[in-house]
């Protein structure tokens, strides 16, 4: 493993020994104080090669041990990470650009992205001997802490809203998970959950607040790297929730720039829905020369897995982003459903709306010229469409219901 040298706040610049503290800085709160893993990147370059990393023959996102914080040998069975990327010549050339891959992570265990986030929290919760895990969320991270746990013997207690999709809690049962269905937001399950974590000494791996998260969500950056042996895409569509994913992806992309594995890092543009876009309108604000603060505002959606009003990775969502020079695009729930739709019909991708979010980003970015004729990109698809196939589906006919006989056939076709 990498061994980090410090965990570091991302708004007062603190710095604390590594594993001393669990979650957030003290000084600057959970609102603001999210921690980033240091690592010694200069040592760390000197041993790293592009083929360091395949010379594991890990086929999982332990095969970059070297760059997290805990090592393998606390890692459960199941294997997170090491999703297909796959080369969507035809789609790209209609659309204008060079090249265009998606990163399918709807096939990771418990089908999302946030099976990389779990696999290291629960090893990390193993290391420091933590006996339970919690989690808030609105489906994918519950499911797949309840996965993961499921795999290492843990108890866990999940707290979602009650509205979550009926795929997402229906895997959660499944998996064993002690769940709690709140009668509220997600923002309202998120603080009952941290104060019950903090009551009876369950490890919490909800979004953001614990830096482990981040650790796990940037190997798909380095993923996709690897994959492309060794290109960089100008251009990587991140959907955006609580702003974890996208600062993992961003981190990534940056850590291989630090090593002295990539010359250069892709503008990486988060999407968000237009009714859910706090972390949109902080960025903006950013821009203008404001402080980036954490936001609270109305969230509404029909893509539940990024419908966050009050998201907890702000500050390092922003500054990690900003670092890449990319930035943020807000869509319209119209165009995340047609995203969604459109995304399996044309390249076999069954998507979330959440994650088709991503795809509608892109679309937006080319139609107001952002992104130039020409550019290479990537879209990252961070859940699977049978987790909310309902919101998926919602205003497509449904099959056509016709006798069992050969005539049946022949006039439907003609119809």
């Amino acid at each position: 493993m990498g061994e980090p040298v410090a965990f570091r706040c991302v708004s007062c610049g603190r710095e604390y020994e590594p594993w001393s503290v669990d979650y957030t800085c003290p000084r600057c709160g959970p609102r603001a104080g999210t921690l980033e893993v240091i690592y010694d990147y200069k040592s760390l370059g000197r041993r790293l090669t592009p083929a360091s990393f395949a010379e594991t023959r890990r086929p999982s996102l332990w095969r970059y041990e070297e760059l997290l914080p805990t090592g393998v040998e606390h890692a459960v069975s199941l294997r997170a990470g090491w999703t297909p990327t796959y080369a969507c010549r035809t789609l790209a050339a209609e659309l204008g650009l060079s090249a265009l891959w998606v990163k399918d992570d709807s096939l990771n265990p418990t089908a999302s992205y946030k099976d990389r986030a779990t696999a290291v929290a629960v090893a990390a919760a193993r290391k420091l001997g933590r006996e339970a895990c919690s989690c808030a969320s609105t489906g994918n991270a519950a499911t797949s802490l309840a996965g993961f746990c499921a795999s290492a013997g843990i108890p866990c207690h999940i707290f979602v809203p009650k509205d979550a999709p009926k795929p997402k809690v229906a895997q959660l049962i499944a998996f064993g998970a002690l769940v709690f269905a709140v009668d509220g937001t997600y923002d309202q399950a998120f603080d009952l959950c941290s104060e019950a974590s903090a009551r009876f000494g369950w490890y919490n791996r909800s979004a953001a607040i614990n830096p482990m998260n981040v650790e796990g969500k940037k190997t798909g950056a380095l993923e996709l790297w690897e994959q492309l042996e060794g290109k960089i895409p100008d251009y990587v569509l991140v959907p955006v929730g609580d702003g974890s994913v996208i600062s993992g992806i961003a981190k990534g992309f940056s850590e291989l720039v630090w090593l002295g594995l990539a010359e250069r890092t892709p503008k990486v543009y988060g999407v968000q829905a237009s009714g859910a876009a706090a972390i949109a309108h902080a960025f903006q604000r950013h821009l203008r020369g404001d402080p980036i603060l954490p936001a609270d505002e109305p969230a509404e959606t029909l893509a539940d897995s990024i419908k966050v009003g009050k998201p907890r990775d702000v500050v390092k969502a922003v500054r990690y982003v900003a670092a890449t020079g990319g930035g943020f695009v807000t869509v319209e729930d119209e165009e995340i459903l047609a995203a969604g739709q459109a995304l399996p019909r044309r390249i076999g991708v069954f998507a979330e709306p959440a994650a088709a979010a991503a795809y509608a980003g892109l679309l937006s970015l080319l139609r107001s010229g952002v992104i130039p004729e020409g550019a290479t990109a990537a879209v990252f698809i961070t859940g699977s469409g049978l987790k909310d196939p309902e919101g998926v589906l919602r205003g497509l006919p449904g099959p056509t219901v016709i006798p069992p006989e050969l005539q049946a056939v022949e006039r439907a076709l003609s119809q």
